[in-house]
């Protein structure tokens, strides 16, 4: 049997979709950097962390300036006491300093009016520093940080200038090592402080959107097996955040749709139930009176009185649709579900409908693979296929032909699955009606001068939903080709 390349591929047009397609968790997984709850804990982190390097930054500025203003007044009070020193006294002064055991990293350096040095480990004076006058009191002069050659390695200093009575040029300094190591810590402090306040603020934001992305899942979850006809459902309700009060809201709705939904369904059952025995009753006065008419040897009242019985017959073919389907619906979807061996099913199947196939001169094919059992409601599954093949018969012309294939089909590296495909050679279906004649009622142009209900691919599409299979309508170029996929599409 040559199948169309959609069905071989295992794609095509499929109508219906299964909307119980259940969420994969793992999606959701990937989905929390997308919700609200990290987005904020993210903004806040970011902000808590610039907020919290600013706080340091200024007590850093402010440590950093407090101690280099205590440089300061250290090197102003060495400038006092070398002023209190005589000219002449001045070298021995600070050859005094330079052997004390606790000079406490203070430099010095003196020179004379031509820059010659005199004294002081500071041999060269420094350029750009500016000189203050002998003899005040330097309250309001202020240090500048330099790099001076004392060796290596340079360290930095701070550093006061003054010139002499006689002209000399005084320099002292202070080391700034404590000053940069406090700077050190403090920027260390800073950025590290930062980056751990912001991976905190980050993972607890991670650990709460992951939260709520599993509440989202359970509530995904939930409306999809809701939208899929399960009235019954309800969202999960977990505490009294945001989330639960939609969701009492949603129960709320669903209590009241649930509500209105059994009221109209139970509505339409009795009307149906009701009308079928006086339209049964009706049947028989039917065929009663047509008979006693042709006994009396009326032929044309007789034939008119079977055609009324006929049409009689038709609305309770109708009604008997519409109630199967309303089973179907109502039907706890996996308490008669169990193991069913399709390829026994499918050999049934042709030996069912191999005489009425030969009654109307259609070559009926039946081609069975090995198909992995299924978990099904055997029964359902049976009158689902046993509809597609009626319709196939029904529609093939006289002589026609109409292929039946079970066929085994890869999911993926260790997974299997069947598909069941019915096709014929009659008027097919047109594409813009595919989605179309699987609702109740609807037929086809190309069909409408056929007997039928049009009920009979709505039992199908029923079945198939209840299953959470798939079916496809193609084109068999002529005719129609049906396929049901017989596994469950949660992926």
């Amino acid at each position: 049997m040559n199948l169309p390349g959609w069905v071989t591929a295992g794609r095509g047009l499929f109508v219906p979709a299964s909307a119980r397609a259940a969420p994969d968790t793992r999606e959701f997984a990937r989905d929390h950097w997308q919700t609200t709850t990290f987005r904020w804990f993210t903004a806040y982190a970011a902000i808590f962390s610039l907020a919290f390097m600013a706080l340091l930054g200024v007590i850093e500025y402010s440590v950093t300036r407090a101690m280099l203003r205590e440089t300061d007044s250290g090197l102003r009070w060495q400038l006092r006491y070398f002023d209190s020193r005589d000219d002449a006294a001045l070298v021995n002064a600070i050859d005094t300093r330079l052997t004390r055991p606790n000079r406490r990293e203070n430099f010095y350096g003196l020179f004379a009016p031509d820059g010659r040095w005199l004294a002081g480990d500071i041999r060269v004076m420094p350029t750009g520093l500016a000189l203050g006058r002998y003899g005040r009191s330097h309250e309001h002069t202020t240090g500048q940080t330099l790099l001076l050659d004392l060796g290596a390695p340079r360290p930095p200093l701070r550093a006061m200038a003054e010139i002499r009575a006689d002209g000399a040029r005084l320099v002292v300094a202070r080391t700034l090592t404590d000053v940069r190591h406090v700077h050190g810590e403090l920027m260390k402090a800073l950025i590290g402080g930062g980056l751990l306040c912001l991976a905190g603020s980050l993972c607890a934001g991670l650990v709460l959107s992951m939260r709520q992305i599993r509440r989202v899942a359970q509530i995904k979850r939930a409306t999809g097996r809701i939208a899929s006809g399960d009235l019954a459902m309800r969202l999960p309700v977990a505490g009294r955040d945001e989330l639960d009060m939609l969701a009492h809201l949603v129960n709320r709705m669903l209590d009241e749709v649930e509500r209105l939904m059994g009221e109209v369904k139970g509505a339409c059952d009795g009307i149906a139930h009701d009308l079928r025995t006086p339209l049964t009753r009706l049947r028989l006065r039917l065929s009663h009176a047509a008979d006693t008419v042709a006994r009396r040897g009326e032929p044309g009242i007789a034939g008119v009185l079977v055609a009324a019985r006929e049409e009689a017959d038709a609305v309770l073919n109708r009604f008997s649709a519409l109630l199967r389907i309303s089973e179907i619906g109502a039907i706890d979807r996996r308490s008669g579900f169990e193991h069913v061996a399709l390829p026994e099913l499918v050999h049934e199947l042709g030996d069912l409908y191999a005489p009425l196939a030969e009654e109307k001169a259609v070559s009926l094919h039946v081609v069975v693979a090995q198909a992995p059992p299924i978990h099904a409601d055997r029964a359902l599954l049976f009158e689902a296929f046993s509809n597609l093949l009626d319709n196939a018969i029904k529609f093939a012309p006289h002589g026609g032909e109409v292929h039946v294939e079970l066929r085994r089909v890869e999911l993926g590296a260790s997974e299997t699955g069947a598909q069941f495909v019915v096709s014929d050679n009659g008027p097919g279906i047109a594409p813009g009606e595919r989605a179309a004649v699987l609702a109740r009622f609807y037929r086809g142009e190309r069909t409408r001068h056929l007997p039928g209900t049009g009920l009979g691919l709505g039992i199908v599409a029923a079945i198939v939903r209840l299953h959470d299979y798939r079916l496809a309508i193609g084109d068999a170029h002529p005719g129609a080709i049906m396929s049901i996929d017989c596994w469950t599409h949660r992926a």
